[in-house]
């Protein structure tokens, strides 16, 4: 398939009813724009050409998608209807089929396009259509006594007795290149919208003695396009839907299927436990029996198998350890990686640090830059001075040391295997091994001073 395909995906529409400056493709569902899942579908395919046609914010558009080198561009500067737009994108096509899909229709299958492309083989026309039990606004199907298709005809230009077909045009068509070129030049805009329709090639099609074949889409929301931030949204909710059965079917213990979002890949093992309001976003893998509490944001987060996320967690671009227990409302920002049986406990923060087996930081801590060997116990209350205002600086504390609680550990500085801080201690020289180290000021008593009193006016 992959040596006799080109996929041309629509992508010039302004969206005006988004009322936004950010073009309608470019909108995001689970994460990421609109197009990029049609993209992404579409490379599946293995097509020998995929040319995204741009008009409205192309700049935008192609900014987006620039580091995707598989993907050809064809300018259409005025639209002028989606025959317009697929013929700025043919002379970029060679031989075999050439699939026509839209940037702001996200969610068809796979499956479903690999059916129309089968039905569309020899030389026929594909047309994926849907029956709906009121197909107002889509263009109708229209066939013949035998059951052929013989045209399809747009909402505004039907009759009244067209408009009573339920069969309609989702837009998505197969069609054999090298007929392509031939009948786009014959297209003419005289309907209702002033437009060039590519559904008119239909009847061309047809005229010449090419076979249509239908093909029809096992769920209607497969061709359902977006135009609106409604829309969007109710979109959004059925794809998390399929995705929370997908988890749920596998094994996955979700407590409520209605409330998780994943925006990415989410990779799991055997007895994993859902809590609600859970974001997934990039790539997220939890190993077995992996337990995430209720209202947790993992971003490219990599989770060992029996480890507790505890509610109101935010992991992004972190790994954490079998075993581990973190939180609740701890915060593991990008670089930190953490061992087995570590605990990080409420409004801990940990940046950029490695922390060994066994190690425990679990009350209101900031520790950025460091490095945490194992059996390493921190107090609550200690921060990682790191970074001067202008350069960043790493603090190493070595195996089985007790950091006592309200310690500033001002970077660079190591505290050896098996010390001891005192609490209350800024610590800026290196802390030898097995010794207590406190650094505060000495404690006064002033017998003779008196609060001050309100000043009466």
């Amino acid at each position: 398939m992959a040596s006799a395909l080109n996929v041309v995906i629509l992508a010039a529409g302004q969206g005006k009813r988004m009322y936004s400056s950010l073009p309608k493709v470019l909108h995001r569902l689970a994460g990421k724009p609109l197009v990029q899942h049609v993209i992404d579908t579409a490379r599946q395919l293995q097509p020998q050409k995929m040319v995204i046609v741009y008009g409205h914010g192309g700049e935008q558009v192609q900014k987006q998608l620039a580091d995707q080198t598989d993907l050809a561009w064809a300018c259409q500067a005025e639209q002028l209807g989606t025959g317009h737009a697929l013929a700025q994108a043919v002379p970029q096509c060679v031989g075999g089929i050439t699939l026509m899909l839209y940037g702001d229709v996200p969610l068809t299958r796979l499956a479903t396009i690999e059916a129309l492309l089968a039905a569309s083989a020899d030389g026929k026309v594909g047309v994926l259509t849907d029956i709906l039990d009121d197909a107002t606004g889509y263009g109708r199907i229209v066939r013949n006594a035998a059951g052929q298709v013989t045209c399809i005809v747009e909402q505004k230009d039907c009759s009244v007795e067209q408009a009573k077909i339920t069969e309609m045009n989702t837009g998505i068509l197969a069609l054999p290149t090298a007929r392509l070129a031939g009948w786009l030049s014959e297209l003419k805009n005289d309907n209702a919208q002033g437009e060039y329709y590519a559904t008119d090639l239909i009847a061309l099609a047809v005229r010449d003695g090419v076979e249509i074949a239908t093909v029809q889409p096992l769920d209607h929301w497969e061709a359902e396009g977006i135009n609106n931030k409604l829309q969007l949204a109710s979109l959004e909710r059925i794809y998390q839907g399929e995705n929370a059965k997908a988890l749920l079917t596998a094994g996955v213990g979700l407590a409520d299927p209605a409330r998780i979002d994943v925006r990415g890949t989410l990779t799991h093992g055997q007895d994993v436990f859902i809590d609600v309001n859970c974001i997934f976003e990039g790539r997220v893998v939890l190993g077995q029996g992996v337990s995430i509490g209720a209202h947790c944001v993992l971003k490219n987060v990599t989770i060992a198998d029996g480890a507790v996320i505890h509610p109101f967690c935010h992991l992004e671009d972190a790994v954490v350890g079998a075993g581990s227990l973190i939180g609740p409302y701890a915060r593991l920002r990008p670089g930190a990686q953490l061992a087995a049986q570590v605990h990080i406990g409420n409004f801990v923060e940990i940046k950029k640090s490695s922390v060994e087996l066994g190690s425990k930081i679990n009350h209101l801590s900031y520790i950025g830059d460091a490095q945490i060997g194992a059996g390493v116990n921190v107090g609550a209350g200690t921060i990682t001075c790191n970074y001067d205002g202008v350069n960043k600086f790493t603090t190493v504390i070595e195996d089985n040391v007790f950091i006592g609680s309200n310690n500033c550990l001002v970077a660079p500085v190591t505290i050896g295997a098996g010390a001891t801080t005192g609490a209350g201690s800024v610590i800026s020289k290196n802390a030898p091994a097995g010794e207590l180290t406190i650094a505060r000021a000495k404690q006064l008593t002033l017998s003779a001073w008196q609060r001050p009193k309100k000043i009466v006016k």
